[in-house]
C-alpha cells in the first residue's frame, strides 16, 4: 500500500534526524499532496523503518504508484530524478536551520561540523549513494603510488523522454549553472538537475562569501564543492591561492584544490569559480620528493619536486604568507615561460596555454600548497592537446585530466564497464575481439595484453592491472616536464634558485 511506503519515508526521516517525530503529520501530509493522495489508510500491522542505505527501494515503489497514477508525465529517469529529490524534500528542515546546526557543530570542532552534514547530505539522498555504489574501484600500484581507478556508472544516462522535453526549456537559464547558489531548493526542470534536498553551508574565505556542499555523485570521502557566492569564471591568481589556504585552515582535516582555467587542463564546469575537496588521501599526497631547497626568500619555506607523473611543485611551510607569495611568483613565471627543449611554448601568439592546478592540505601543523604546472597547447599530431592522453589511450580515456586525475584518480567511462566484461570472457575462453566490432577500438591494445595473460590467473584482476597501467600512461602524457633524466633537468631550470 502507497499509505505504508509514505509512513517507511517519514519513519526514515525521524530516525535520521532529517525531521522530528512532532513533524510526523506535517510530513505525511506533504507527501500525501505531492502523490495526490487525500485519504489516509492506516497499516493493520506496524510499519518498519528502512535503515540507511534501504531508502531507494522505497522511493522506487512511490515513482511506481506516481507514474501508474499519472502523478508523472512519463517514466523517464529525469521526471523520476524531479520527483523523488521532491519527495525527499518534504522530510528536511529549511537551509536556516541545517546551517544552525552546522555552525554549532563547529563550535565543538570542525570534524563534527562536516562528518555531520555529510551524514545529512547522504541520509536525504542528495548524495545518490544507491547510485554511487555501482561504481566500480580498485587500485593500481605504480611506481608514482596506488593510483586510484573509478569506472563512473551512478551518473544516468542522458534520458531520450527529456531530450524531447528539453527543446521548449532551452533557453532558460535560471539558475545560471549547477554550481549557483539559487540552486538550493531549486525544483529543477527538464534540462536541469532537481535540488529540492540541496543545503549548502555558507563560508568566508578572505572576507568573501563562498558556500561549502558534497557532490551528489561523489568519487571519494566526503568528496564536497566548494563554490563562490556569485557566478564568476574560473581563474587561477593569488586570490586562489589565499582562498584554498583560508579553508584548510578553518578545515585542517580536509585538502581543498581547483581546476586549471584553461579548457583542456581545466574540469567540465569553467562558468563558476569552485573548488573541490574533502577527506580522502590521493597519491600525489604521499609522493616522494625528488629535489629540495630553501626559498630564497623564506628561511621556513620548502620548495620541491615531487617523483609524480605530472609536474608538480610543493610549497611547504606554516607561514600562509610565504606560501601565497611564492606561489603568486610561480604561477606568473609558468604562465610566460617556454621551453623548446621539451616543447613548452606559453603562448601561440596572443593565445595563453600555461596554467596552474593547485591543491592544499595542513599536514601535522604546516600548510602544503601542491602547483601542478599544466599546458593545453595542441599540435597536428595531438589536437586534443600534447599534455593530454594521447591517440592511443583514448579507448581508454580520452576525456580532461582534471583536478580529480591529477592527484591520482581516474574517473573513467561507464562505456569501459562493459568492454571489460567482453574482453574477461574473450581472456578466459582464449578468443580475439574479433567477433566483438563495436569493441573495435581496444582491439589493438587487447591483442597486445593477452599475450602476457597467463591462463587459470582471474581474468578481471588481469585487465584492471592492464587498465591502471595505462592510467599511469595517461598521466605521463599530462606532465610537462616528463620524469625523464632530460625532464627533470628542464624541471629544475624551470624552478631555478630565485624561489
Amino acid at each position: 500500500m502507497v499509505c505504508d511506503d509514505i509512513a517507511r519515508l517519514v519513519n526514515y526521516g525521524v530516525a535520521q534526524n532529517l525531521c522530528q517525530p512532532s513533524d510526523v503529520f506535517y510530513v505525511r501530509h506533504r507527501l500525501m499532496s505531492l502523490l495526490k493522495i487525500d485519504t489516509w489508510v492506516e497499516s493493520m500491522a506496524s510499519v518498519d523503518t528502512p535503515a540507511f542505505g534501504q531508502i531507494q527501494q522505497v522511493l522506487d515503489r512511490l515513482l511506481t504508484y506516481a507514474v501508474e497514477h499519472q502523478v508523472l508525465p512519463n517514466d523517464g529517469i529525469t521526471q523520476k530524478d524531479l520527483f523523488d529529490t521532491a519527495l525527499m524534500d518534504c522530510l528536511l528542515p529549511p537551509p536556516s536551520v541545517v546551517q544552525a546546526r552546522f555552525a554549532s557543530n563547529y563550535q565543538q570542532s570542525p570534524v563534527q561540523a562536516t562528518s555531520e552534514f555529510y551524514q545529512h547530505s547522504r541520509a536525504s539522498n542528495y548524495v545518490r549513494v544507491a547510485r554511487v555504489a555501482k561504481n566500480l574501484r580498485w587500485t593500481y600500484p605504480s611506481e608514482f603510488g596506488d593510483l586510484d581507478i573509478t569506472i563512473n556508472l551512478s551518473k544516468p544516462e542522458k534520458d531520450p523522454k527529456a531530450i524531447v522535453a528539453e527543446g521548449a526549456k532551452a533557453s532558460e537559464n535560471y539558475p545560471q549553472c549547477v554550481l549557483c547558489r539559487e540552486n538550493e531548493g531549486y525544483a529543477g526542470r527538464v534540462n536541469h538537475p532537481a535540488r529540492h534536498n540541496l543545503r549548502l553551508m555558507p563560508l568566508s574565505l578572505n572576507d568573501e562569501p563562498w558556500f561549502l556542499q558534497y557532490s551528489p555523485y561523489e568519487y571519494y570521502n566526503e568528496h564536497c564543492i566548494v563554490l563562490k557566492a556569485t557566478h564568476e569564471p574560473m581563474t587561477i591568481s593569488e586570490l586562489t591561492f589565499e582562498r584554498l589556504l583560508s579553508f584548510v585552515s578553518q578545515y585542517p582535516h580536509y585538502f581543498m584544490g581547483s581546476n586549471a582555467d584553461l579548457p583542456i587542463v581545466g574540469g567540465s564546469i569553467l562558468s563558476h569559480d569552485h573548488f573541490q575537496g574533502g577527506r580522502h588521501t590521493f597519491a600525489m599526497a604521499n609522493a616522494r620528493v625528488i629535489h629540495s631547497q630553501i626559498s630564497s626568500q623564506y628561511s621556513d619555506l620548502t620548495v620541491q619536486i615531487l617523483h609524480w607523473p605530472l609536474s608538480v611543485v610543493r610549497l611547504s611551510s606554516a607561514n600562509q604568507e610565504g606560501i601565497k607569495t611564492v606561489a603568486s611568483q610561480l604561477l606568473h613565471h609558468w604562465r610566460n615561460y617556454s621551453d623548446e627543449s621539451v616543447d613548452i611554448h606559453a603562448f601561440t601568439g596572443d593565445t595563453p596555454h600555461n596554467t596552474i592546478t593547485p591543491i592544499a592540505r595542513q599536514r601535522d601543523g604546516v600548510f602544503e600548497l601542491d602547483l601542478v604546472l599544466r599546458n593545453n597547447r595542441t599540435s597536428v599530431e595531438h589536437p586534443l592537446g600534447i599534455f593530454h592522453p594521447h591517440r592511443e589511450l583514448h579507448h581508454i580515456k580520452k576525456e580532461n585530466i582534471g583536478l580529480i586525475e591529477v592527484m591520482g584518480l581516474a574517473v573513467l567511462p561507464d562505456r569501459l564497464a562493459t568492454a571489460l566484461n567482453v574482453m574477461q570472457t574473450c581472456l578466459e575462453n582464449q578468443q580475439d575481439l574479433n567477433a566483438y566490432p563495436e569493441l573495435s577500438a581496444h582491439a589493438e591494445w587487447f591483442e597486445h595484453i593477452r599475450q602476457g595473460y597467463q591462463p587459470n590467473t582471474s581474468a578481471q584482476v588481469f585487465l584492471r592491472t592492464e587498465v591502471g597501467r595505462v592510467f599511469e600512461q595517461v598521466l605521463m602524457h599530462a606532465g610537462v616536464f616528463k620524469t625523464t633524466p632530460t625532464g627533470v633537468t628542464a624541471f629544475k631550470r624551470f624552478l631555478g634558485n630565485e624561489f
